[in-house]
């Protein structure tokens, strides 16, 4: 798959961009792919590595633009031509690959699995969809998504543990305002929930009241990362793709800082542990992080 718009563009021009592609694509949305799979989540999980890794394969195409379009989860007042608009043209597709197979479209977008319309959206209007799910330590992804929010401007306290004491007052009356309005962007709901996005088998058990288990693959990044060509094999077996490995495997979009406060640490490892339980019940083992 070739290099992204994005990535070869100057970044003040991404909007014009975005806005030049999405007229584009609705121009010729007839000749475009719907995604076959969709990365869903989570925010801070090691997302921006599958996403790159699997643009890669040469079978796989992403949208022009952005990795993640947030179709289901912000523009859903669109419609599903302006989503499609954003694949690419199938027989061109079909020419890239290859000859491995047919080509598969997808997005990534961390926001789908933690917003409480988004994976439902997206299973009725493209049906069969596959779904993928990154998942990370939940006290290490709190405080990861803090200071991502916190460089962003999208956060205002400059103390974690205010931020998360914080965080039930903030996202208080905010999913009634979401269910009534399809145009409302909840900040806090999307910018600083801490610890509900680590709230993980809840998400997954509503993703699972919609589509069977054998169409959704979950994996964790502490496992990613320790075996990441065992990892991707398996995501491209469950994808359905042609056996096919990155010359190398690279970790994308971290953001190193000094470590979490250890009473933040204790708090919330005592927080996530009864959630961790259920999701290991959900997955039937035991999440990488707490192995």
């Amino acid at each position: 798959m070739s290099m992204a718009l994005r990535e070869r563009i100057p970044v003040p021009l991404h909007g014009l961009a975005r806005t030049s592609y999405a007229r584009l694509g609705q121009a010729t949305t007839g000749l475009r792919m719907l995604p076959s799979f969709v990365v869903i989540g989570g925010q801070r999980c090691g997302t921006t590595t599958i996403f790159k890794h699997l643009t890669e394969h040469p079978q796989v195409f992403r949208p022009g633009v952005e990795k993640g379009i947030d179709y289901f989860s912000l523009h859903y007042d669109r419609d599903l031509d302006w989503y499609r608009g954003h694949f690419p043209v199938e027989r061109v597709a079909r020419l890239r690959t290859g000859g491995l197979g047919a080509p598969q479209a997808f997005e990534a977008c961390t926001y789908y699995m933690f917003h409480p319309s988004a994976v439902e959206r997206l299973v009725r209007d493209v049906p069969g969809v596959r779904l993928v799910a990154m998942l990370r330590d939940p006290a290490e992804r709190a405080f990861s998504a803090y200071k991502h929010e916190l460089a962003r401007g999208f956060e205002t306290e400059t103390d974690f543990e205010r931020a998360l004491d914080l965080e039930d007052e903030r996202l208080d009356g905010e999913l009634e305002k979401m269910a009534a309005d399809v145009t409302y962007e909840s900040h806090p709901h999307r910018h600083q929930a801490y610890t509900r996005r680590g709230q993980y088998a809840e998400q997954l058990r509503r993703v699972l009241d919609l589509v069977p288990r054998d169409r959704l693959h979950v994996l964790d990044s502490e496992s990613f990362f320790a075996d990441p060509a065992g990892e991707y094999r398996q995501v491209t077996d469950f994808l359905g793709l042609a056996p096919w490995q990155p010359e190398r495997f690279e970790q994308h979009n971290a953001r190193p800082s000094k470590p979490m406060p250890e009473h933040l640490r204790r708090r919330l490892d005592e927080h996530f542990l009864p959630h961790d339980e259920e999701l290991a019940r959900l997955l039937g083992r035991t999440p990488g992080w707490r192995r």
